[in-house]
């Protein structure tokens, strides 16, 4: 398929200015393919006689193409682009009639159908090029337009889009006109929904998920609904543009690649936010900020629209950040950014410490295939940290001031980067194109490092820095609590703004200095020698959750930059985690703690003690939670001491037992964690998988045993997984992710030890034939990352030079690639 360059998009933006999409689909003919009729309302401007251009269109076959009433030679496309020649200025007609596949794969029009019921659901994510997957278009997002569409569907369907939908009879749906937006925010998902409505302020509001998920999903509508009402009425506090579209619909759907996508009207979620199993408070704020995350999109992203790709952030990092602001402003989640320092921050320095990284604003963004790879740790999160940052720098009112000057004037438009900075710079007397320049065009982490020198009663501060970007920072001076040896209290939280002319005075020594504390600027932070050794004994008598998120996250850039060793971290969380409070920091540390120091960052001769001892963690964990008065931090624990277990006894145990001692009860979720972590022990079998599917045949349960089965530490059953992986193309992208996670496991290296080889040649083979979603999770999930050896690497770096990987396999690799380095970095850094 071609891929739509910049150049390309300016060129054709420059002639055309299109109007009105006409769109029919029918949903009726068959499992494999569906009609797409098109309809496209175009002007050719300019003075010359005539011009070239194409309409993309990516059909399983091209019935009729007609321009201006003339047919066009079907035979003419040429792999996804029909020609359209010889126009001339004024007002034209294209008509593409064309069969258009359905995907397994989460692009274009997604079509499932749930084990459970045997009911079929549809689909659409056109984002960010699959638009021709479904209909005929000029795909590029400064080509707004006006959208009709009408769907034919079973008579048993509901058809929902991005505008009120009305059923006129006999399976046809027709959905209200939508105002201008971008080819790629068309939405249509289809099938028996079951729905939850109401109006909120004047509008239709709606909740959809699968039949079968009705139960679920009925507990907790309420929750959604107030989470959803709550963060409609803040933004119109924020905001002065008022919600732009007739409706609001939120579809869970299943199989979905992304965590939401923000389609006006119509915004789609992965339906595993429709919990069918016990889930902690800090899943559920999850849900919460991802529901207003997409809804900032309706303004960020929807109602305004990048002109071309390179300004992604001008999308994400805004919905990332106030996804996170409002959901802590305007609903029971009052922590989210706790949340966001040891869950999100991460991914965005992981993102800009590899050869990989790119500026926030990227200025060479040059084609579409490009352009996908910068969905990453660094338009979200970085992109969000540096807009906090903003905000600290520049004060909330200029802020909000500034983003409603951009609303009032590229509504229904486009806009840049720098059409946003004019937005507040007219909003402010500060230099924000200056701010701009040092924070959203360059890459790479600063470090701040703090000295403090003089007598001890009369100490300064100075804050080294090893880095360009100005920094607004708090520095938390801390003493010990005389009254309790194991407190640390706040004396004093100082403002800085880095560089600093002068070292600061700040009296007496205090036992711990924080700097970043707040967690406001975007930096790795280093302790002084005193401060370090009381961290390592007063951590968790920190005060407040988002400075002890700060300091976890600097120790872990400790291990990871060789720094602190593995062993020095675990036994800081062995002290400290077993009286922390905070559901995320839990689950933060022990997710690093268990996926990246024991299965990467110690030696295999070393993770058997990296294992004990994060089990001894986990089961004191449990002790502490006895009571029932902390189920969401016992069910934390629960699941990490699964994923920990060395020997199958005591989880084998539960599982016959159906619940674990103390509770919680087994529900299908910790069965499947359960019966994964006994299948890569060795200790269960297919028979008891299938025993197991029997029992929960849902979609979730399919998938589950996918895993559960590529687990096993059988010959036969690493060739049958690796076979469906790689050469049937039969799996739908969460059946090969199920797969993946379960294949390779550090346990069984010598197992698989020859299929490392085979990754890389038919990881490339396989991303070739089934394109980019499946490339992605082919670099993300079947990647051999236990196998951290000169060799791995060595063969990885062969690959990249000697073959041509797809874009998103090889940025995938790439990173998989450096991390792998580091891990070998860091195990070298201490070795004996």
């Amino acid at each position: 398929m071609s891929v739509l360059t910049r150049d390309e998009a300016q060129t054709r933006s420059r002639l055309l200015d299109v109007h009105h999409y006409t769109i029919d689909l029918d949903l009726t003919r068959g499992d494999d393919t569906f009609d797409s009729r098109t309809v496209i309302r175009f002007t050719v401007r300019g003075d010359t006689d005539t011009a070239d251009t194409f309409v993309e269109v990516k059909p399983a076959e091209l019935r009729t193409a007609t321009l201006d009433g003339h047919p066009l030679d079907p035979a003419a496309l040429d792999e996804n682009r029909l020609p359209l020649k010889d126009l001339t200025p004024g007002e034209h007609e294209l008509r593409v009639e064309a069969a258009m596949r359905y995907s397994r794969t989460g692009e274009g029009m997604h079509r499932f159908t749930d084990p459970t019921d045997g009911e079929t659901y549809v689909y659409t994510q056109l984002f960010l090029d699959d638009v021709q997957r479904v209909y005929a278009a000029f795909d590029q997002p400064d080509l707004k337009a006006v959208f009709d569409l009408t769907v034919t569907a079973p008579d048993s369907w509901t058809v929902l889009a991005n505008g009120i939908t009305e059923h006129t009879g006999d399976g046809h749906w027709k959905a209200a006109t939508t105002p201008r937006i971008s080819t790629y925010l068309v939405a249509v998902a289809a099938g028996p929904w079951h729905s939850v409505r109401t109006e909120h302020r004047g509008l239709p509001f709606g909740i959809h998920c699968r039949r079968s998920l009705a139960p679920h999903l009925d507990a907790d509508a309420d929750e959604i609904l107030d989470v959803t009402r709550a963060c409609f009425d803040r933004y119109h506090e924020k905001f002065t543009e008022p919600y732009p579209f007739d409706s609001y619909d939120q579809a869970f759907v299943p199989e979905f690649n992304a965590g939401a996508m923000e389609n006006p009207g119509l915004v789609t979620f992965r339906d595993e936010f429709v919990f069918r199993s016990a889930v902690t408070d800090t899943q559920r704020q999850t849900r919460a900020m991802v529901i207003a995350h997409e809804m900032a999109h309706m303004w960020f992203g929807d109602l305004v629209t990048l002109r071309w790709w390179d300004d992604i952030w001008l999308n994400e990092s805004f919905a990332e950040y106030m996804g996170y602001q409002t959901t802590a402003e305007a609903t029971r989640f009052t922590d989210t950014w706790t949340d966001f320092g040891v869950t999100r921050k991460p991914w965005g320095y992981d993102a800009d410490q590899r050869p990989s990284t790119h500026p926030v604003a990227p200025e060479d963004v040059r084609d579409t295939a490009s352009a996908l790879l910068n969905f990453d740790g660094i338009s979200y999160a970085k992109g969000a940290s540096a807009l906090r940052q903003l905000v600290t720098w520049l004060g909330e009112k200029d802020f909000l001031a500034g983003i409603n000057i951009h609303f009032e004037r590229h509504k229904f438009a486009n806009a840049s980067l720098a059409d946003f900075i004019d937005s507040l710079a007219a909003a402010t007397d500060r230099d924000v194109h200056a701010w701009a320049d040092a924070w959203l065009r360059t890459t790479g982490v600063d470090t701040l490092t703090p000295d403090v020198t003089g007598d001890n009663g009369s100490r300064s501060l100075h804050v080294a820095r090893k880095g360009e970007r100005p920094h607004r920072i708090a520095v938390g001076l801390y003493d010990r609590d005389l009254t309790d040896e194991g407190r640390l209290t706040l004396r004093t939280r100082l403002d800085l703004d880095l560089p600093q002319s002068e070292p600061r005075p700040i009296g007496k020594l205090p036992a711990l200095v924080v700097l970043n504390d707040g967690d406001l600027s975007y930096a790795k932070i280093r302790f002084d020698a005193d401060s370090f050794r009381t961290l390592s004994e007063g951590l968790s008598g920190l005060p407040d959750p988002l400075t002890r998120a700060v300091a976890w996250n600097a120790l872990r850039d400790a291990v990871r930059d060789g720094e602190l060793p593995a062993a020095a971290y675990l036994g800081i969380a062995r002290t400290h985690l077993p009286h922390e409070t905070d559901l995320a920091l839990v689950d933060g540390v022990l997710a690093f703690a268990a996926g990246q120091v024991a299965d990467r960052y110690v030696t295999p001769a070393q993770r058997p003690a990296a294992l004990t001892t994060l089990a001894e963690l986990c089961r004191d964990l449990m002790r502490r939670t006895e009571d029932g008065d902390h189920p969401g931090l016992r069910l934390i624990a629960v699941r990490h001491r699964i994923a920990t277990a060395a020997h199958p006894d005591t989880i084998a145990a539960w599982l016959a037992d159906g619940t674990v001692p103390g509770g919680p009860e087994l529900d299908p979720e910790l069965r499947w964690r359960i019966l994964t972590r006994l299948a890569v022990l060795g200790a269960t079998d297919e028979a008891a998988i299938a025993a197991e599917l029997d029992d929960d045949p849902s979609a979730t349960g399919q998938e589950g045993a996918a895993r559960c089965r590529a687990a096993l530490p059988d010959a036969e059953a690493k060739a049958r997984a690796w076979e469906a992986m790689f050469a049937t193309d039969d799996l739908s992208n969460y059946l090969f992710t199920a797969t993946a996670q379960g294949f390779w496991q550090p346990e069984q290296a010598d197992l698989v030890a020859g299929y490392v080889p085979r990754y890389y040649t038919e990881a490339v083979a396989l991303a070739a034939r089934r394109g980019p979603a499946i490339a992605e999770a082919a670099g993300r999930w079947a990647f051999p990352a236990h196998a951290v050896d000169a060799d791995t690497l060595r063969l990885g770096l062969e690959c990249l030079a000697g073959a041509d990987p797809l874009p998103a396999l090889r940025r995938k690799l790439t990173d998989q690639l450096d991390d792998l380095a580091r891990a070998l970095r860091v195990r070298e850094a201490h070795t004996d």
